[in-house]
């Protein structure tokens, strides 16, 4: 028997059985739902037929659920396109849009007509339209997997335009889907609160509960005339999605039924002691040290400029999430006893590996990987972390040369999106502290070799007169200077390049970088042969064990209920927030994470609530017991009728170890209450015509 044949045995089996596992723990692939979860989730509470959420031959809760971007989740809300997803995945492009003079961080705003919508540039919806198993013809193929797709578009292509085929991997190599999806280009801005409502409470209230930020913004999907898929344009209109949601204004109480369906980014549920010990001593530790210092940095200069506020504002945000993430992560694993917990289950694998010779030794070979790939990955972190990602003023430098063939005109057109947020003398902050960094992390054998020619050699060990050089000397350093060597001629040669300061710096990171990363690959390669075979031998160890795949990015369903929690012993959190919370925590010394906005304090001490509140209070945000994680933020949490109640955006601090293993006592979804959205349109921005087109619940 093959070990395909061997697998679809083992999934078949545990998908079938319920066993005793909580029913909010999973991220489940909606196709198997018809089949193996029919039964239970009707116990759970569902009142409408599983078929509702997933079907193949009609519409269902799934064609309104949509990638928004790059790596957030999103749903449709209207007959005509309209779309809600978090203010925190919307903010690139409310950033984007934002300037002097039309400052829409701070300000927010929104369109009072269709024709007052703004186009984004670059921000597109994608659609999954089907998902086909395919992983006995891909292991029969023998190609790979880049390859294999290809031949695969080839083949099933139906010609739609923005037709776009993924094909994932799932169960760390053990079956494989593909998915046809349509990617739409014109998507236009509707509307977005202000900074102080739609990230209140930012940094320091990031991961936390009790929570109280309005995380919402909304967008519209437009078509071609015809409905298909389209670049933008004057003529072009609303989309008629195939499914929209209805939205809920009753509420929920302790203990509802509650489902998400989203776009989870990454989970490694199942990823062996070493690799945790290796993701939280070496990675995040450089990711928390590194990020931490240019983080200061930049929020010192933009608490300083209006200007590099708004250029900074999504950096920084994008940023703090992950940083923050890897200190909750760090926290959690120690303090839930993660490595011990997983330093058992390989026990038990060994255990009963005894005399099967494909995993006899699995666990073995995995300690020593985690071993060797130690030094290399330590030296990698810090070197994209402060030197590729941190230093900015590179990214041009390295990427002139594919500039080659262009008029002066497009040359200096490229990198406009790059000049419109990058201040030079916050660059100039951040690299001389990410040297400094670089000079006490990492020996001088280990750093690039630009180290060791300009800082140590030309210029003594001063890292002020090696910045200076960096900044000074190069013409990537402003737009005007690097605008102004265009217009005088048709730009760099290449030996001007490659006398260029940034260019010097840049490649000679890039090729410490690609040096650590050709040490690095086979190790990652035998890993992934390593995780494959252990996760394949977890499933038929444990044949009654309900098991899902690891958080790709792909359409998942999770369910569960409505719940409070306690995080400690004497400590008791509610399972919603209010208003009064917002005016509570207003904190004049942090303008940056607890402003309140003038008329969002206005209608609370006027008690205009709109209609919108219960029982005289406004509610902001609640909890659930789903199974969530990155990529999932903007997704809908729906109660048991596939009615839209809120907005998946953040997990909780006490449960941040959980992308690593499930905590089914302490770990929760927090999400915006969809009154508190409908409250800020409606009677915040009255906007309230945006409703008109929105179906309601009776």
């Amino acid at each position: 028997m093959n070990i395909f044949k061997k697998l679809a045995l083992v999934v078949l089996c545990t998908f079938g059985v319920v066993v005793s596992a909580r029913a909010d723990e999973g991220m489940w692939l909606p196709q198997y739902l018809k089949k193996d979860h029919a039964k239970a989730l009707k116990k759970a509470g569902l009142k409408i037929p599983v078929t509702e959420i997933y079907n193949e031959e009609s519409s269902s809760l799934k064609d309104a659920v949509v990638i928004f971007g790059r790596g957030c989740t999103g749903e449709i809300v209207s007959p005509d396109g309209l779309l809600l997803t978090n203010y925190h995945c919307g903010y690139s492009s409310i950033q984007q849009l934002s300037g002097i003079g039309h400052n829409y961080l701070q300000n927010g705003f929104a369109a009072m007509s269709r024709g007052e919508e703004l186009p984004v540039e670059g921000l597109t919806v994608t659609f999954v339209r089907e998902i086909s198993d395919v992983t006995e013809d891909f292991l029969k193929s023998g190609k790979s997997l880049a390859d294999y797709g290809k031949e695969y578009e080839k083949k099933y292509a139906k010609g739609e335009p923005g037709e776009k085929f993924v094909i994932k991997s799932f169960y760390a190599g053990n079956q494989y889907y593909a998915f046809r999806t349509v990617v739409f280009a014109d998507v236009r801005m509707v509307l977005a609160p202000p900074y102080s409502v739609g990230k209140f409470g930012n940094e320091t209230d990031n991961w936390m509960w009790p929570r109280h930020t309005c995380d919402f913004c909304m967008f519209r999907v437009y078509s071609a005339p015809d409905g298909s898929a389209a670049e933008y344009s004057k003529d072009n209109v609303p989309y008629k999605a195939p499914r929209h949601l209805k939205i809920s204004t009753k509420g929920y109480k302790e203990g509802d039924f509650a489902m998400i369906m989203g776009f989870p980014g990454s989970t490694t549920r199942y990823a062996t002691s070493y690799a945790v010990q290796y993701d939280t001593e070496v990675e995040n530790q450089m990711r928390i040290l590194i990020r931490g210092e240019r983080q200061k940095i930049l929020k010192e200069n933009m608490l300083a400029s209006e200007e590099v506020r708004i250029k900074y504002s999504s950096k920084y945000q994008s940023s703090s999430n992950y940083w923050k993430n890897s200190i909750g992560m760090n926290r959690g694993v120690k303090k839930l006893g993660v490595v011990a917990r997983k330093q058992a289950e390989e026990a038990a694998f060994n255990e009963w590996a005894k005399g099967k010779a494909e995993y006899e030794n699995l666990m073995s070979r995995a300690a020593e990987l985690n071993k060797q790939r130690t030094a290399d990955g330590r030296r990698a972190i810090i070197l994209r972390e402060a030197l590729i990602n941190a230093i900015e003023i590179t990214s041009p430098a390295r990427s002139y040369a594919r500039l080659k063939n262009q008029s002066a005109e497009q040359k200096i057109a490229a990198f406009g999106d790059f000049y419109d947020d990058f201040d030079t003398a916050t660059d100039r902050r951040v690299a001389k502290r990410m040297i400094e960094l670089v000079c006490e992390l990492l020996t001088a054998e280990e750093r690039p070799e630009v180290f060791a020619q300009k800082l140590d050699g030309e210029f003594g060990g001063n890292i002020d007169r090696f910045v200076a050089w960096l900044y000074d000397g190069s013409v990537f350093a402003t737009r005007e200077r690097y605008a102004e060597i265009h217009r005088q001629g048709s730009g760099l040669t290449d030996e001007a390049l490659k006398s260029d300061p940034a260019y010097i710096f840049g490649m000679s990171v890039i090729k410490a970088y690609a040096e650590v990363a050709m040490r690095q690959n086979p190790i990652a390669q035998e890993l992934a042969d390593v995780d494959r075979l252990y996760q394949k031998g977890l499933m038929e160890m444990q044949p009654k064990r309900l098991f899902y795949p690891d958080a790709n990015f792909t359409l998942r369903m999770t369910y569960g209920n409505i719940l409070p929690y306690s995080p400690a012993d004497g400590v008791e959190y509610n399972y919603y927030t209010t208003m009064k919370g917002v005016i509570d925590k207003e904190d004049p010394s942090n303008p940056f994470d607890f402003t309140v906005a003038e008329r969002q304090k206005e209608l609370y001490h006027a008690k205009n609530w709109g209609g919108w509140d219960e029982n005289g209070e406004l509610r902001t945000c609640f909890l659930s017991t789903n199974d969530i994680t990155g990529g999932n933020s903007g997704s809908p949490i729906m109660n048991a009728k596939g009615e839209l109640i809120g907005l998946a955006f953040d997990g909780n601090w006490e449960a941040m170890s959980g992308d690593i293993a499930f905590e089914p006592v302490l770990q929760r979804t927090i999400n915006v209450d969809i009154r508190y959205v409908l409250w800020v349109i409606d009677t915040f921005f009255d906007a309230g015509y945006l409703l008109g087109e929105m179906t309601f619940a009776k």
